[in-house]
């Protein structure tokens, strides 16, 4: 609907908002009274009954239209305005969950920038086992002119910078991942106890690990620690066992669903975006407004930073150079306290 519409396309009462129905109250009342008083031989007027189904019928005129015009909005491929819309504009949310698909980032991403296109794959879980990260794909078609980015590196950088400065332990559960395998040995690696949920999950990040960071990786025989690093698959019995008032810091592309109410749910990786952001919309209905997911967010950051390299199969790039970069592009991390302000 128009921010704006025109003098005629309202009526003279709208300003009074709901106590414009108090404009009908005369109407009301005459009608109530020339139907008590039928018995004195006085006719009852149609003007007054035909008020009400006339509304009606209005009412009914409205939302046809509105319905329609959203429709077409909604099937076509048009812009109306050649310029991006933002939040504080259109009051609403898009749930649009691609799977196993490639996200370009067009031309002019930010203002007077010219971006050459790069290809972003969206990676589950189950995609590593399939094609490692997109190995596979870079193997069949060698001679690819676009640089395939899964976002590994950043989305470990948001998670890193997610804990609370002072963390001596945390617990690690879910699923395990290219991510998560990164981020339990950064921090192994920077003197973190990492306690492990799951017996089968401690013996595959041992494995990973160095002999130095494969020190401070602990099975998980207390829970007492209430930074916890969750991915896929965390269940509600797990979730149970961790104290009072727990922040649980997703490293999964889809947050874990939130059965503790006396805990706090920290947002899937992801960072605020710069106010000079354009020409990109959020795809994750689960961030707040303009944030954006820290794997799709890596593809307009490797684009801006010129960097020729792939990141996919086990390949990382730096991640403190990653995060850096971030920040001095303007992408803005969430913190803890503000994510948290709001129980699950």
């Amino acid at each position: 609907m128009a921010s704006k519409p025109g003098i005629l396309t309202e009526w003279p009462w709208t300003w009074l908002g709901n106590f414009k129905y108090v404009v009908l109250a005369p109407f009301v009342g005459r009608s109530i009274q020339s139907l008590l008083n039928r018995e004195d031989g006085s006719k009852i007027d149609i003007g007054y009954l035909i008020i009400f189904p006339f509304l009606l019928f209005r009412m009914l005129h409205n939302q046809i239209w509105i319905s329609l015009s959203r429709y077409r909005t909604a099937k076509g491929d048009n812009r109306i305005l050649d310029k991006t819309i933002e939040f504080d504009q259109v009051d609403r949310e898009r749930n649009c969950i691609f799977q196993n698909h490639t996200f370009t980032v067009e031309r002019n991403v930010f203002k007077n920038l010219n971006l050459q296109t790069w290809a972003i794959p969206k990676y589950r879980v189950q995609d590593e086992k399939l094609n490692n990260n997109g190995e596979v794909y870079i193997r069949r078609h060698p001679q690819i002119k676009v640089k395939l980015v899964d976002g590994s590196s950043l989305a470990v950088a948001v998670v890193l910078n997610s804990i609370p400065k002072g963390t001596t332990q945390v617990v690690l559960g879910g699923h395990l991942s290219k991510v998560a395998n990164a981020i339990a040995l950064a921090l192994c690696q920077g003197g973190v106890k990492v306690m492990a949920l799951r017996e089968e999950e401690y013996k595959k990040l041992k494995s990973n690990l160095t002999t130095e960071a494969a020190i401070n990786l602990l099975p998980s025989k207390t829970y007492n620690s209430k930074i916890w690093l969750v991915g896929d698959g965390l269940n509600e019995d797990e979730q149970l066992k961790a104290p009072k008032g727990t922040l649980f810091i997703p490293f999964s592309q889809f947050p874990p669903r939130k059965t503790r109410k006396d805990c706090f749910y920290f947002h899937t990786p992801a960072m605020i975006t710069p106010k000079h952001f354009e020409n990109v919309d959020s795809c994750e209905n689960w961030l707040p407004r303009r944030v954006m997911s820290a794997w799709r967010m890596a593809g307009i950051l490797h684009a801006l930073e010129d960097w020729q390299e792939h990141e996919c199969g086990n390949m990382m790039f730096d991640i403190e150079k990653v995060w850096k970069a971030s920040l001095v592009h303007g992408f803005q991390p969430i913190s803890v306290a503000s994510a948290s302000e709001s129980k699950a």
